[in-house]
């Protein structure tokens, strides 16, 4: 756990579960969180036998309602891209993390959580979850980097109506317009989003934090480029044991033993 407790960190069978605990605040990002995201996912980042990461948030109404409001009224235009430049940071780290990073989403994710969660890899959301960047109906606009996500996660059509109007859309239309990867009954959230993990985990270490390097880096860059990391990722591979006992296990019919190297 953190010090101040807000943000609490479990670990099992190698995967890590980050809790943001302050539900009596809905799970809003206050700078204290967002400090706290930042330290945890860099010391999660230098454990080796780590294989994933769950991001969830305390509670029954909320995975995260959004950002500090107090503190975004009292902002001034140097504070404002201040504010703004420091949840991107944070959050691109998560997205760059070299290990899958899952949301499970319960309740409202909205204005930065809904950000939160598609910093994440993939989503599984409850099927009371809500999903929304109502920023407009504040005067402002989404400022964690949702503009630019939402729009590559669902296409700019359907992101700008969600972000213009900042109406939220349920977890039923989030998994139709491939917001969320799946909904499940709440009861199951945890349950279900640690198993898609471990399911993850059984494949070469090494082939998955290079599949989420060429899928990241491929979405900021003209195809050709794209290709050209993918091709030098998969040559890379190709000098692992991970990859040997891959294809030796293929052809043997047995169940590979990869070793992350």
């Amino acid at each position: 756990m953190s010090e101040s407790g807000v943000l609490r960190i479990d670990r099992s069978d190698r995967i890590a579960t980050l809790t943001i605990d302050r539900p009596e605040k809905l799970n809003a990002l206050d700078a204290g969180v967002m400090d706290e995201l930042d330290a945890a996912f860099t010391r999660l980042g230098d454990d080796e036998e780590l294989r994933g990461v769950v991001v969830t948030g305390a509670g029954e109404k909320a995975f995260v309602a959004g950002a500090d409001i107090r503190a975004l009224a009292e902002v001034d235009p140097v504070g404002a891209r201040g504010l703004s430049r420091r949840g991107q940071t944070v959050f691109r780290k998560i997205e760059t993390f070299p290990r899958p990073v899952i949301a499970a989403v319960g309740g409202y994710a909205l204005g930065g959580g809904c950000e939160l969660a598609m910093a994440c890899h993939l989503r599984v959301a409850s099927d009371d979850a809500r999903f929304g960047l109502p920023e407009v109906g504040l005067g402002t606009i989404p400022g964690y980097g949702g503009t630019v996500r939402l729009a590559r996660l669902v296409g700019r059509g359907r992101a700008l109506e969600m972000i213009l109007t900042g109406d939220p859309v349920g977890a039923g239309e989030a998994e139709r317009i491939g917001l969320v990867n799946r909904v499940v009954p709440r009861e199951r959230l945890l349950e279900e989003a640690r198993a898609l993990l471990l399911r993850i985990a059984r494949n070469g270490p090494v082939a998955v934090r290079s599949a989420l390097e060429a899928v990241h880096a491929g979405l900021e860059c003209p195809a050709p480029e794209a290709e050209r990391l993918e091709a030098a990722l998969f040559a890379m591979l190709a000098a692992t044991a991970d990859m040997r006992e891959g294809t030796t296990a293929f052809l043997e019919k047995r169940t590979p033993e990869f070793e992350g190297r």
